[in-house]
This record gives structure tokens, C-alpha cells and sequence, in this order.
């Protein structure tokens, strides 16, 4: 049995001269939920078209189970779609709406009963069965939404922003319930979305896109902390940049000297680093600590002062001066406090400081 329930393989589509995927290969496992993430324009949605048939690649295949269906209509891909603006019937019940997929399948009335029953019971809906969609909130106008598309227990799931349309709060909440979801069907899923932390939070893997083309296909922690490109890694979370040159490298210990102008920092070394070879750093605002000016120091610990501070609520966002005017940007959720204008030191974690070559 093919390992992939979907396959994109060397899809290209255009509209006009606009090069909407350019030439994506992807595969997605039987039973994970997988993420394209990126921002507006990058052919996330573009690919999700391709998979259900909305969109004919002009170059390439698509495959689901195994099965070429390049050029087969979407409402023969056995395909479970949610949408963003949720799609339901204002004037069909909670019922009718979940039902209406099975009756334009031609099933009979009590096997349509039975499943639309076990699709409520799945979202927890059963008591808002006869609820039209004005009478629920937006949280429980998604679940029917879900509920609706796997009534009729698709073999892939597709989501496509799904929970753009919900405040922030709601918008956690439902993060959860569709992941739980998802597991409990064992289902294999597609979810769009240009939402960071929804993807870092959902996913098994994250295939992340610029551009038409995919930069990094990973695990969150994969794409969050070994990003394989300066676009990856300033797009998911937050980054520190500095450039400089490798001015040596201890294998053996596997670090690596960076010089930034007169600063000699200690970062993760990499296979391709070289001496002499120009580097990209970077490092989480997380991951630098920040000390009074009296810190003795040590590996990575630099004098600074304090030119900003945002409070974020469970934490400080302080903008640090360096030497030769290089600026860090740090969060840091200790309850000490610094002013503007103090003088400080900042330590930049070595095991946490990596280039990008």
C-alpha cells in the first residue's frame, strides 16, 4: 500500500502569466493532518484547488490513494470540504444542513438518519439539531460545518482557512476540537492557513510556501527551529538577524564563531558553514536574556541599552542597542524591569544561536 493518501507531483498552474505553483512535490501520509502555510499570494489555496479538483494543474499529477485524478471532477474525489465563511443553509436546520451532502448522494432516508446522528454526536451537536444556523454561534456553526463534511466519511479532509472568521479566543478553542477531531476519525487532513501558531499547533508537518514553490516541508518544531531559509525563519515567530563571517569553527564541540562587526558570537554549527564564508544569525527574542549592567557575563554576553519597551501583557518586548548601533529585539517574562535608557547586558543562548547559509 502507497504510504501517501495524497500526492502532489511536479504541479504546476498558471492563471495567465502569473505562476501560481511552480512545479510543487508533496506528499501527505495516510492519517496526518497536514498544513500549508504562507502568506497571501504564495499558491497555498492555488494547491488545495489542485487537490480537489477545483483547479486542473497545466503541468503535473494529482493523486489520492494511490489513484491519478488529475482530470477526475471533485464530486468524485471522495473529498470532505470546510470553508471559511462556513457555507450553511440559513433556511435548513442544523439537521438538513448536515443531511443535505447525503441526500444529493441519493442514500435512503434511515441510512441518512443514522449517519447525520453519529456526525452530530461526533461535533457534540445532537441537542442543536433542530437549531438553524442564526441561532448558533460561530463556533458552533463551524462544528456543523465539519459535521457536514464528514458525514459522509470522505477519505480526506480539506480545510481552508477555516477559522478566519472567529475571534481570537474562539479561534484557540476550535484549534483544539478540530485536532481532536481529526485524531479520533483517524482521517487524513489538509489545512490552509497563513496563521503561524494555528499551524504549529495543528499540525503533524508544515509545508511551508513562497512564492508557488515550497521553501521547507517539517514537523512545527522542525520549521521552528531549524527554518531553512532567512523567509522561513523571519515568517514563523519572531527573529533576531545579524550578519557577519565565520571566523572559525570547533567541530568538536559543534559551535562555530560568527564576527558581527566587533562582536564574536557563539552559534550551532552547520554542515555547510566555512571560514571566511559570509553567515546569516539568528536568534529567537526569546531565547536572549537580558541582565542589569552589573552581570559579570560570559559566552555571548554583550553590553546594551534599553532604546524601547512594549509590555505584552505575560511578557516585556525591550528593543536593545548594541555596539555600532546593532539592534536585538527581546522578549522576556522575568520580573525584573528595565527603563529606557538603562544600561544592560544582553546574553544571546549559544545552543540557541544558528546560521542560515
Amino acid at each position: 500500500m502507497n504510504d501517501y493518501m495524497i500526492e502532489l507531483r511536479d504541479v504546476t498552474k498558471r492563471f495567465g502569466s502569473i505562476v501560481a505553483n511552480n512545479r510543487i512535490n508533496l506528499g501527505i501520509r495516510r492519517g496526518e493532518l497536514m498544513t500549508l502555510l504562507g502568506p497571501s499570494g504564495c499558491g497555498k489555496t492555488t494547491s488545495l484547488r489542485c487537490i480537489t479538483g477545483h483547479n486542473i494543474p497545466d503541468e503535473g499529477k494529482v493523486f489520492i490513494d494511490g489513484i491519478d485524478v488529475t482530470d477526475v471532477p471533485t464530486h468524485k474525489r471522495e473529498l470532505g470540504m470546510v470553508f471559511q465563511n462556513f457555507a450553511l443553509f440559513p433556511h435548513m436546520t442544523v439537521f438538513g444542513n448536515v443531511e443535505f451532502p447525503l441526500m444529493i448522494r441519493g442514500i435512503n432516508k434511515r441510512e441518512r438518519g443514522e449517519l447525520v446522528e453519529e456526525a452530530l454526536q461526533l461535533i457534540r451537536m445532537e441537542e442543536y439539531r433542530s437549531h438553524h444556523p442564526r441561532q448558533l454561534s460561530g463556533g458552533q456553526q463551524q462544528r456543523v460545518g465539519l459535521a457536514r463534511a464528514l458525514v459522509y466519511r470522505p477519505k480526506v479532509l480539506l480545510l481552508d482557512e477555516p477559522l478566519s472568521n472567529l475571534d481570537a479566543k474562539l479561534r484557540e478553542e476550535m484549534r483544539f476540537e478540530i485536532r481532536d477531531l481529526i485524531d479520533r476519525m483517524g482521517i487524513t487532513a489538509v489545512y490552509v492557513t497563513h496563521d503561524q501558531a494555528e499551524a504549529l499547533a495543528l499540525s503533524d508537518r508544515v509545508a511551508v510556501m513562497n512564492r508557488g514553490k515550497i521553501e521547507q516541508i517539517g514537523t512545527p518544531t522542525e520549521i521552528y527551529d531549524s527554518p531553512q531559509s532567512r523567509f522561513i525563519a523571519d515568517f514563523i515567530g519572531l527573529s533576531d538577524f545579524l550578519e557577519g563571517t565565520v571566523s572559525s569553527i570547533r567541530s568538536d564541540r559543534g559551535a562555530a564563531i560568527v564576527k558581527v562587526d566587533d562582536l564574536e558570537i557563539q552559534v550551532v554549527a552547520g554542515p555547510n558553514m566555512e571560514v571566511g564564508k559570509r553567515a546569516l544569525l539568528f536568534v529567537r527574542p526569546n531565547n536572549v536574556e537580558l541582565f542589569s549592567k552589573t552581570h559579570e557575563g560570559g559566552t555571548n554576553t554583550f553590553p546594551g541599552e534599553v532604546e524601547k519597551i512594549t509590555y505584552l501583557g505575560d511578557r516585556n518586548d525591550y528593543r536593545i542597542k548594541l555596539s555600532n548601533n546593532i539592534r536585538l529585539r527581546v522578549q522576556s517574562d522575568s520580573k525584573a524591569l528595565f527603563r529606557v535608557g538603562e544600561e544592560v547586558k544582553v546574553c544571546l543562548l549559544p545552543d540557541q544561536c544558528r546560521v542560515i547559509v
